[in-house]
This record gives C-alpha cells, structure tokens and sequence, in this order.
C-alpha cells in the first residue's frame, strides 16, 4: 500500500507544483508522478539540512510541491540549454 500512496501523491504534487510554475511543461502522467516523488525527496533533504525536520521525518505537502517546483526550475533551464 506504501507504493500506491507514493505514486498517488507524486502525482498530485507534480500536478499542483506543474500549475504554479509558469509556463508550458511538456511531461506526461509518469514524469509528473516522477516529479513530485523526486520533489518529496528534495524537500526532505533540504528541510533536513535546514532544520526544518528531524532525521527520517517525511516532508509535508508544502514542503513536497516547492521541492518539484525546484526539481521543475532546474530540469527547465536544463531542457532550455540543449
């Protein structure tokens, strides 16, 4: 059930984090999916490193959509380049 959750909310986090970046994303239901889980993630690390949550502590949704919207950032400039 763990693994479900996580796609489920990967993908409404990629989809909120898609909708208040500007722009025009082309990424289809699995980059998105991938976009918030991999958002979470930088969330995590980032409020880890920061202090905003304590050592194995989750990201919070808010926390979850401004890591994709970063992850989002770089991979636009990235994408921008080539």
């Amino acid at each position: 059930m763990g693994i479900i959750s996580m796609i489920v909310v990967g993908f409404i986090v990629g989809l909120l984090a898609r909708a208040i970046m500007p722009g025009d994303q082309k990424l289809g239901i699995i980059l998105t999916i991938i976009l918030g889980i991999i958002g979470s993630v930088v969330a995590g690390y980032l409020g880890g490193a920061l202090g905003f949550y304590q050592p194995g502590q989750g990201a919070g949704w808010i926390g979850s959509i401004v890591g994709a919207i970063i992850v989002l950032f770089i991979y636009g400039m990235i994408a921008k380049k080539s």
